[in-house]
C-alpha cells in the first residue's frame, strides 16, 4: 500500500528540540522531516536514545521545538498547543490513571477533562468497554487491575472523546503476550471501524512489522523509512538457521557471534538464528565458525533482522568480560541453589501464590514466567528476602529465607523491574553507593567501579545523574549495581522491559557468560523470545504452577504429538487461556 497523495494528518519540518543536562547539551531530535497520512498504523522504530518519545511530546503539544514545527490537520503545535490536543490522543508510556478510583470514576474524570456532553457518555463508555473486555470491571479500583487492563483502562480514557490521530508511546512495554495481543487488536479494531490513525513507538520487532509504514530514527534523525516489508526485503537470503549435533546452543551462539560478517546471532526456537553480511556465503561462514557438523537452513527475512543490520555497525557495544568468577565444571552435577516447597503469600484473604513448588540448579538459567496478576512478581519477592511467605520453606543459597535473609541477600544481585536506582546521585556516586553497601573496600572497590565504568561503557557518562540517562543506560547501570560484588545468584526481574533489541542482545551475552562460571540467574520476562535462552521454566497463572521444564519440554507439552513445534509464546498463549486439564 502507498501512502495517498493527500493533506498529511501530521507534518514534521525541520523539527529540532535539545536539553541540557548539567553541563551537556543533548540533541534529541535534529532537523526532523517526516509526514503520516490516513493510513492505519504508523511506526516509529529506532534504539533508546533515538528520539521517539521527545518527537511523541512534541507532537501532542507538550513540548515546544526549538526550531521547525509539526502541524496536526494543518494546525501547528507551536502556537496552538489546546487546540491540538482537543484533536488527538495522546497516551504516554506512563498514563496517569488514578489508582484510588474506579474504572468507571476513571472514565468520568477523563471526559470531564475532554469536555465529553454526560448525554453522549453512556454509549461512549458502552462501546469502549465492549472493545476492551473492562465491562465487568467498572467498579474496580484501577490499582487492583493487572498491568495488561492498566494498560487497556488508558487507552480507553484516552478515546472517551472520539480522535482522528492517536499516539501511542509504547503501549505494550511490561504486559504480558496476551494483554499485548489484546492490545493489538483493540487497535486494529479503532483503525478499521472508527478509521483513526495510530502513530506508535515500539521496542517490538514484531510490532513493527504490523504497521503499514515506519519511520526510523537513530540519534534524533530519520534514518530510513519505508513499508517493513521493503525494508525487511534487504536481508532476504542472509538469515539461516543453524544448529550443530552435541553443542548447546548457548554454546554455538558464543562461536557464531564473534565470527566475522555476522551481524547477528540469537537463539530462536529449537536452533539459533544467525544474519550474516551479504558477502558471507553459508560455506565461507562455516569455515569461519569453526564448529565441526555445523549446519546452516535458509529463514525467510524478518523485520527485526534489518532493524539489527542498520544499528549494529553504529552501536555501543558493552565490552564486559567475565571476571572474579570461578567457571562452572562440566562434570560437576547439579548443585540445587535455591529450593522452594509448598510456598505460599496472602494478601488478607487473597491468595497471590499458592502451593508453588521448584528448584533451580547452579549455573542454571531459570525463568519465571506468567501473565500479568499471575503471581511471578510476589514470588520473585519472597525469593529475594523483599518479602515473606505466609507459609512453605523457601531457600537460597543454601540459607533458609525465613531464619536469616540478611544473610542470603549479600549473595545476591538484583535488577529490579522498575528503575530503582538513586536518580538525582550521578553514574559515579551510585556505583560507589552500592560498592559500600557491599561492603568494597579500598583497591578491590576502585577495581570494580573501573571495571563497571569500562565493561558497560559508562566511562563517559560517570558524571551524569542517573535519571538523565536513556532506559538502555539505565539498565545497564543497573546490572553494573547488582553485579559489583560477584554475586553467586543472580534476579533479574523484567531487566529488558522497553529496551531495543540490540540492547536486550548485549544483555544476554552477558548473562550467558556468567553462567557459563555457574552464577545462577532467575529472570522475569514478557519477551518470549527470551524464554528459549533459559534452561528451564516455570510458568504461573492465578498463583500457582501451571507448567515446569525445559522450553522444548514446554513447547511440546502444547503441541499435543505435532510434528512442528509452537514459538515460545504460542505455547505461552494456548497454556493461560486453557483449563489446565485439558493440557494433562
Amino acid at each position: 500500500m502507498t501512502l495517498a497523495k493527500a493533506q498529511p494528518i501530521l507534518e514534521a519540518r525541520e523539527v529540532t528540540r535539545t536539553f541540557r543536562s548539567g553541563r551537556r547539551c543533548i540533541t534529541a531530535l535534529a532537523s526532523v522531516n517526516l509526514a503520516i497520512f490516513h493510513d492505519g498504523v504508523v511506526g516509529l522504530i529506532g534504539p533508546d536514545g533515538a528520539g521517539k518519545t521527545t518527537f511523541m511530546r512534541l507532537a501532542a503539544g507538550l513540548l515546544r521545538p526549538d526550531s521547525g514545527e509539526i502541524r496536526i490537520q494543518g494546525v501547528s503545535t507551536r502556537d496552538q498547543a489546546l487546540t491540538i490536543q482537543s484533536r488527538i490522543g495522546y497516551m504516554p508510556q506512563r498514563f496517569g490513571l488514578y489508582t484510588d478510583l474506579t474504572v468507571r470514576e476513571n472514565l468520568d474524570l477523563y471526559a470531564d477533562l475532554q469536555g465529553v456532553a454526560p448525554a453522549r457518555r453512556s454509549a461512549r463508555y458502552d462501546a469502549l468497554m465492549q472493545m476492551t473486555g473492562l465491562g465487568a470491571f467498572q467498579r474496580r479500583l484501577a490499582g487492583k487491575l493487572s498491568g495488561g487492563m492498566k494498560q487497556k483502562l488508558g487507552l480507553a480514557c484516552t478515546l472517551v472523546q472520539p480522535k482522528e490521530l492517536l499516539l501511542l508511546d509504547e503501549p505494550t512495554v511490561g504486559v504480558d503476550p496476551v494483554s499485548r495481543r489484546e492490545l493489538w487488536q483493540i487497535i486494529d479494531r479503532l483503525v478499521e471501524q472508527e478509521q483513526i490513525t495510530v502513530l506508535l513507538s515500539t521496542a517490538y520487532m514484531d510490532e513493527a512489522e504490523r504497521c503499514r509504514y515506519v519511520f526510523v530514527l537513530n540519534n534524533g534523525c530519520v534514518l530510513s523509512h519505508g513499508e517493513p516489508q521493503a525494508l525487511c526485503s534487504r536481508m532476504q537470503g542472509h538469515g539461516y538457521a543453524a544448529s550443530a549435533p552435541g553443542m548447546h546452543r548457548r554454546a554455538l551462539q558464543g562461536h557464531l557471534v564473534r565470527a566475522p560478517g555476522v551481524l547477528d546471532a540469537v537463539i530462536e526456537r529449537e536452533w539459533l538464528r544467525v544474519v550474516t553480511e551479504p558477502t558471507l556465503t553459508p560455506e565461507r561462514l562455516k569455515g569461519r565458525a569453526g564448529v565441526p557438523g555445523l549446519e546452516l537452513n535458509p529463514l525467510p527475512a524478518r523485520f527485526e533482522d534489518a532493524f539489527i543490520a542498520e544499528f549494529r555497525a553504529v552501536s555501543s557495544r558493552w565490552r564486559t568480560t567475565v571476571s572474579g568468577w570461578t567457571p562452572l565444571q562440566p562434570d560437576g552435577g547439579l548443585e540445587t541453589v535455591i529450593q522452594v516447597n509448598a510456598l505460599e503469600r496472602r494478601f488478607g484473604d487473597f491468595q497471590a501464590v499458592r502451593d508453588l513448588s521448584f528448584e533451580v540448579y547452579r549455573g542454571e538459567i531459570f525463568g519465571l514466567l506468567g501473565a500479568n496478576g499471575a503471581g511471578k512478581s510476589t514470588t520473585f519477592r519472597m525469593l529475594c528476602g523483599l518479602l515473606p511467605p505466609s507459609s512453605g520453606e523457601l531457600s537460597v543459597g543454601g540459607v533458609d529465607l525465613r531464619r536469616a535473609s540478611a544473610a542470603a541477600r549479600a549473595r545476591i544481585g538484583y535488577v529490579s523491574q522498575s528503575f530503582a536506582l538513586y536518580g538525582q546521585l550521578t553514574v559515579t556516586q551510585n556505583l560507589r553507593f552500592f560498592a559500600n553497601i557491599y561492603n568494597l573496600r579500598g583497591g578491590r572497590r576502585r577495581e570494580r567501579i573501573d571495571w563497571a565504568l569500562d565493561g558497560f561503557e559508562l566511562r563517559a557518562l560517570a558524571n551524569v545523574d542517573a535519571e538523565d540517562l536513556s532506559l538502555g543506560f539505565k539498565q545497564r547501570l543497573a546490572l553494573a549495581t547488582a553485579l559489583l560484588h560477584q554475586p553467586e545468584i543472580l534476579f533479574l526481574d523484567e531487566p529488558t522491559s522497553g529496551v531495543d533489541p540490540l540492547a536486550r542482545r548485549e544483555f544476554w551475552e552477558l548473562i550467558n557468560a556468567l553462567a557459563e562460571y555457574g552464577v545462577t540467574v532467575l529472570v522475569t520476562t514478557h519477551f518470549m523470545e527470551e524464554a528459549d535462552y533459559c534452561d528451564r521454566l516455570v510458568i504461573m497463572a492465578g498463583g500457582q504452577l501451571l507448567a515446569l521444564g525445559t522450553p522444548e519440554s514446554i513447547k511440546r507439552q502444547v503441541a499435543g504429538g505435532r510434528s512442528e513445534l509452537p514459538s515460545m509464546e504460542e505455547a505461552f498463549i494456548t497454556l493461560v487461556e486453557s483449563p489446565q486439564e485439558e493440557l494433562r
